[in-house]
């Protein structure tokens, strides 16, 4: 019975690996063990960013929401109070971009509650 040769499997997972590492700086992107180590870090960031990702936004939606309320006379906390008792059903995603793009409807929603 012939040997086994693994050659052509261990080049070939090498080469995807290392196919994953493309724009890496200085040696991880050319050398396997660094290229490993590298991608260990790239996936570990890329995904809490993708929660982070998240929390940043619903925070800039809070900036936005928040100088458009002022300039209508309330603050960020009051107008979302007011909005809760009055039950409106506009989430921060889309009240943000009625603060940016179309002031006098957000006004309106204001005056409304």
């Amino acid at each position: 019975m012939p040997r086994v040769k693994r050659g052509v499997q261990a080049n070939k997972r090498r080469k995807r690996l290392l196919k994953h590492a493309k724009g890496f700086m200085w040696t991880r992107k050319s050398k396997y063990r660094q290229a490993k180590e590298g991608l260990l870090h790239a996936w570990s960031f890329q995904f809490a960013d993708r929660k982070k990702k998240k929390r940043t936004f619903r925070n800039l939606w809070t900036i936005k929401i928040n100088a458009a309320a002022r300039e209508n006379g309330l603050t960020y906390s009051k107008f979302i109070n007011k909005l809760l008792k009055a039950q409106v059903q506009l989430d921060r995603k889309i009240l943000a971009d009625l603060a940016e793009h179309d002031p006098e409807v957000f006004k309106k929603i204001v005056s409304s509650i």
